[in-house]
């Protein structure tokens, strides 16, 4: 096994741009995959980026939307794309994503990995679960929110030391703090799919195909 693991963006069922980025990366099986959440929905093929996760061997967390499909196939959600998606999944994939875990500790790279944000100085265990699938910002008051415009990028406030690798903010795109890297940097919205290697914090990035759908920060 590689000392290297590359971490992926927020995928959105954007297949063929996924394999642009492995291969671009230079990412061979010696190497670790990992997934910041929201692998399916919005884009043209969730089955196809859930099933190469599999055959990968792929870590990943639980997106926001990854929780969706779940919902919808627990008759929580009847969102229509969510719907469309679950109705393309195998009993594999639906393994696959009932495993996600809500986060990833990586200590050997002294990292995290989450979907949404964390809390600071709030234990993991303690952490809200729809902060760590949704949180953004952090209002004056030291609250999480999704909300862009309710207060500054949570990930600003990190103070470490583990780095934390998410998603889940394609409005705000890239971001690299002094502890955290933000890596939706919206493939499904026409602009780019984003990865990170670590130790090196090196980035990659490929351009989308196309755009799939209107951004949409939910």
């Amino acid at each position: 096994m590689s000392s290297r693991t590359f971490f992926v963006g927020d995928v959105h069922g954007c297949n063929d741009e996924l394999g642009a980025l492995l291969k671009e990366a230079g990412w061979t099986t010696d190497d670790r995959l990992v997934f910041v959440g929201d692998l399916v929905a919005k884009g043209p093929d969730s089955a196809g980026v859930v099933q190469r996760a599999i055959e990968l061997k792929a870590l990943a967390v639980l997106g926001n939307h990854d929780a969706h499909l779940l919902d919808v196939r627990a008759g929580i959600s009847k969102k229509a794309h969510h719907s469309a998606v679950a109705k393309t999944l195998t009993d594999e994939q639906w393994k696959f994503l009932d495993r996600l875990p809500l986060w990833i500790d990586l200590p050997e790279l002294n990292a995290l990995v989450v979907h949404g944000g964390v809390l600071p100085n709030v234990d993991l265990s303690a952490q809200p679960r729809h902060l760590l699938l949704n949180m953004r910002s952090i209002d004056a008051e030291g609250r999480g929110t999704p909300r862009l415009e309710a207060g500054v990028p949570w990930a600003s406030r990190w103070p470490g030391p583990r780095h934390v690798v998410f998603g889940h903010d394609a409005v705000r795109g890239l971001q690299q703090h002094p502890f955290a890297t933000g890596l939706d940097s919206g493939c499904v919205y026409g602009k780019k799919l984003t990865g990170m290697w670590l130790p090196t914090r090196q980035l990659v990035s490929v351009p989308a195909k196309r755009a799939y759908q209107p951004i949409d920060p939910d």
